[in-house]
């Protein structure tokens, strides 16, 4: 999960009501079909990439690059196979909740593992930083895990982001690491550290 913003940008954002839910395959408004929602979360991609954010990205970001990576996400949600949930935030004079955060659920690709899955793309907008959103976020994904009668989840992170305690404080306990595994610049190589949650 992941990015940074000053405390200036804090103290300036709209903080309305925040809201969870997991987004149906499909059935229009609101699903994985939906136009608006793809807008939204390439929108809180992209700006969490921009602010540091370790979801797969590094700036300056290539908008085209985060809009496929997204819409290979939405594709395996409405096939059914991955689950995703959004954070939402109202705001002054819109008439609808715009998805400001998101985490998929990543189903493996045998039976075998069929009893925890992979969260993956974790990320609140730089704007709700600081303000719990991320951890109400979390939250909303393990109830969403133990709906499904998973087990355990596991997730990585970049090494060197802090995001470690964040974790940790829900559970996770590092299981792993692999050295060198993220190339984020040239001369600059982070170890991935790996997580694991029994729910």
């Amino acid at each position: 999960m992941s990015t940074s913003s000053t405390s200036s940008e804090r103290a300036t954002a709209p903080a309305g009501p925040l809201r969870t839910r997991v987004v149906p395959p499909s059935g229009g408004p609101g699903s994985a079909e939906d136009p608006a929602l793809r807008e939204d979360l390439l929108r809180t991609w992209v700006d969490v990439s921009e602010a540091g954010g370790s979801v797969g990205f590094v700036p300056p970001v290539d908008p085209a690059a985060v809009a496929a990576a997204l819409d290979g996400t939405l594709a395996r949600v409405r096939e059914g196979r991955d689950v995703l949930v959004v954070l939402e935030q109202a705001e002054d004079g819109a008439e609808r909740l715009r998805a400001v955060g998101m985490g998929v659920l990543l189903a493996g690709s045998t039976p075998i593992t069929a009893h925890w899955r992979t969260v993956v793309r974790l990320m609140v907008a730089p704007h709700l930083q600081g303000r719990g959103a991320g951890r109400r976020l979390l939250a909303a994904v393990h109830a969403a895990a133990r709906d499904l009668g998973l087990e355990q989840l596991s997730l990585t992170v970049r090494d060197g982001q802090g995001l470690q305690p964040f974790y940790e404080r829900a559970g996770y306990v590092v299981v792993g690491r692999h050295p060198g595994a993220l190339r984020v610049g040239p001369g600059d190589d982070r170890d991935e550290v790996r997580l694991v949650v029994r729910l």
